[in-house]
């Protein structure tokens, strides 16, 4: 199942690159927050449950993500970055994990374990003191 989060629902705001980038980086403002709160919006009930669960902290305590963008020169291509690794986390989460089932080992393993073992303890036996009696 692939989820796609609409523009409508996210608030972006413009700020000020980090890092070394020249003149060109204390002039222009590039770089993207991207806020998405994860209650307020139209996602499915269980994708909401199983995307405040994770341990990402770009999720905060009160269940907005936090995506900063500013791999580009341009506002355009950070925004559509940011937005494009918010679809990647919520896909990530879209599909239910499998349940597990338990299994249990089955009798010729059981047995090949049982019979190593006791290989393996009469050599040990063997390197035992000879006690004479």
């Amino acid at each position: 199942m692939t989820l796609v989060v609409s523009e409508a629902e996210v608030e972006f705001s413009a700020i000020r690159a980090q890092g070394a980038g020249g003149q060109n980086v204390n002039k222009v403002s590039n770089a993207v927050h991207l806020r998405f709160d994860i209650q307020a919006s139209s996602l499915p009930e269980p994708v909401k449950v199983r995307l405040l669960a994770l341990a990402d902290q770009r999720i905060s305590g009160d269940g907005v993500v936090v995506i900063k963008s500013q791999g580009s020169r341009s506002l355009e291509q950070n925004r559509a970055a940011a937005l494009q690794r918010l679809n990647e986390l919520v896909n990530s989460v879209a599909t239910p994990p499998k349940p597990r089932k338990a299994t249990k080992p089955s009798y010729g393993s059981k047995l090949r374990r049982l019979e190593s073992k006791g290989a393996r303890a009469s050599i040990k036996a063997g390197r035992a003191k000879v006690k004479d009696h």
